[in-house]
């Protein structure tokens, strides 16, 4: 039986995943924006931290061996660097591989004071032993102020069920 994993946190899972160009005062004061890089107002870094607050898991073979279409459902808490909860995500993670390291495709909802963000992809390397793997997922669109929202998400494992996420936004 494949252990639960903190993998499924964010898109990518992780996904989760998230943000746009131009954030109004609360979005700007709750989410913070470090590392920022800055083209003609149309790009944009920022890094935020998840902590996974509930995880199940739908096995196809309860009891039994991994197998594709294995699914994850999540939610986690999202933190800005000064430790101010500043929105969360939701999303599912269904397995579509076993064989080398196993891989799941993910679709995440990032949910912030001033829309969402909707990201998607693959994480690899899911049912190796060891933390959950890094991943690279793209930002598929949003609402609000993220509704032409264009990027991607990289998330990486920072304590069990803790991940960093750097959304990188182009508009």
């Amino acid at each position: 039986m494949r252990p639960i994993r903190a993998a499924s946190l964010g898109t990518a899972t992780a996904l989760a995943a998230l943000l746009a160009c131009t954030f109004v005062a609360a979005t700007a004061a709750a989410a913070t924006d470090t590392d920022s890089a800055q083209v003609g107002g149309r790009h944009r870094v920022i890094t935020l931290t998840g902590q996974l607050a509930q995880q199940t898991r739908f096995p196809v073979n309860p009891g039994g061996a991994p197998a594709q279409g294995d699914r994850t459902v999540f939610h986690s808490i999202l933190f800005d660097q000064d430790g101010k909860q500043v929105g969360d995500t939701g999303g599912t993670c269904t397995t579509t591989r076993v064989d080398n390291g196993g891989a799941e495709e993910c679709v995440v909802t990032y949910n912030l004071p001033t829309g969402q963000l909707s990201v998607q992809g693959t994480v690899f390397g899911i049912l190796n032993p060891g933390p959950p793997p890094s991943f690279d997922n793209a930002i598929t669109g949003g609402t609000g102020e993220f509704s032409a929202a264009r990027g991607s998400v990289h998330a990486d494992t920072i304590a069990p069920g803790t991940r960093r996420f750097t959304i990188d936004l182009d508009r």
